[in-house]
């Protein structure tokens, strides 16, 4: 049996099941259900690392999430964003702008250097793409 720490079994086992950053970005953000700067809420992490490492482990992977976005290119975003646990149900556009309502429920605590305003950017011009992207055609 492999010893890992609370971070990379969150990393490797319960985000490596979502698809797309922002999805994983929503996941961590619904742990905390009083918002932005009170803990998140993760039995299983908590009870096998204990609640101080839990919470570490949640906060460092949605502080490099959240970079993460604010590093990647619009075009490698805009190819996973669609890619949300609502990506069946809805269009990407629609999505988005969901998230962009519950934008402030979505950030860090800890910004790590990143700025609001350009997650907001990000968000608002992944939907601007979205809506207005060409029609895909099958292919034969």
């Amino acid at each position: 049996m492999t010893l890992k720490s609370a971070f990379e079994d969150l990393i490797g086992t319960t985000l490596a099941a979502l698809s797309g950053t922002l999805a994983k970005i929503e996941y961590l953000s619904s742990l905390r259900p009083a918002g932005k700067g009170t803990p998140y809420q993760h039995w299983g992490l908590a009870r096998i690392y204990g609640d101080v490492a839990a919470q570490q482990a949640l906060a460092e992977a949605h502080r490099k999430l959240f970079l993460n976005v604010l590093r990647t290119s619009l075009r490698d975003l805009q190819a996973g964003a669609a890619l949300g646990k609502n990506a069946l149900a809805q269009p990407a556009g629609e999505y988005l702008d969901e998230l962009r309502a519950r934008q402030s429920d979505l950030l860090p605590a800890d910004l790590g250097g990143g700025s609001v305003r350009h997650f907001s950017s990000v968000l608002r011009a992944l939907s601007s793409l979205a809506k207005h992207a060409p029609p895909s055609t099958p292919r034969a």
